[in-house]
């Protein structure tokens, strides 16, 4: 784990990395070296063969309360990584999360706002404490879902939902998240990390380069019409076939037993 100073924790076990949003103090708003970590740990996470899946959560009492405007005022906000007339997204959070092949799971502690709402929804799975929620709080600060937000909300929701959600800038509770499709669970605060964690495993149990191939079409699926990606699909399968990992599955299945994958 990295040392309890820095703004972004990071540890690795049973395949499983948690990545940590380490600013209580001030709800975990997003600062400039906030930013930058978070980018490059996620995509450490992506990059680790050992790491099969993803948990994106904050410490204390908010996940991220979105983007630390007193970090802003001092430069060390999200212009800190940019130049004075340009934003560089490559190597953001939101375009990297999108960009992941490893299943990401969200374990939203409290408030998620703005930057930490989209976020969130950015996350392939979130499970929801109960006293956290989604402050949708853009235009009630004069700006626009600056991460994702307007890419991600339509095509969760439908256009009218995401509409209503946007244009009112309205706070949804872990129940109405739940309501809405944009949590998959909702748990008691005390189980929030024990639940994430299992369904973490969950996934880790499978073989890893199927998860990640199957989410690599989803996300290609997006953008394509059917018969481009069952096309794609079956180019993705074939090298598949190939692995030990297929081996290992069919035998497992044959042999009544618990396969045991290695990413190969």
């Amino acid at each position: 784990m990295t040392d309890a100073a820095n703004e972004v924790l990071y540890e690795v076990a049973d395949h499983i990395a948690v990545i940590t949003l380490n600013a209580p103090e001030r709800m975990n708003t997003i600062s400039g070296p906030m930013l930058n970590d978070l980018a490059r740990l996620l995509t450490e996470a992506n990059e680790d063969r050992n790491v099969r899946v993803v948990i994106l959560t904050g410490k204390g009492r908010a996940f991220c309360a979105g983007l630390d405007l007193r970090k802003e005022r001092d430069g060390n906000g999200l212009s800190a990584a940019s130049s004075p007339t340009t934003i560089n997204l490559r190597n953001t959070p939101p375009t990297v999360l999108q960009a992941m092949d490893k299943p990401t799971i969200c374990a939203v502690n409290g408030g998620a706002a703005g930057y930490g709402m989209d976020t969130a929804l950015g996350c392939d799975i979130r499970i929801m404490a109960e006293s956290s929620k989604l402050a949708a709080a853009f235009v009630k600060r004069g700006v626009v879902p600056e991460s994702g937000g307007t890419w991600l909300l339509p095509r969760m929701l439908g256009w009218a939902k995401a509409s209503e959600l946007i244009f009112t800038g309205r706070t949804l509770s872990a129940r109405e998240c739940l309501e809405w499709g944009l949590a998959n669970e909702v748990v008691p605060d005390a189980d929030l990390m024990n639940r994430a964690r299992a369904i973490a495993r969950e996934i880790a149990a499978n073989a890893p380069l199927a998860v990640q191939a199957s989410k690599r079409m989803m996300r290609m699926g997006l953008n394509e019409n059917f018969s481009d990606h069952v096309h794609h699909v079956y180019l993705q399968l074939l090298p598949l076939f190939k692995t030990q990992d297929m081996a290992e599955g069919m035998k497992a299945f044959m042999e009544k037993r618990e396969a045991k994958f290695e990413g190969r």
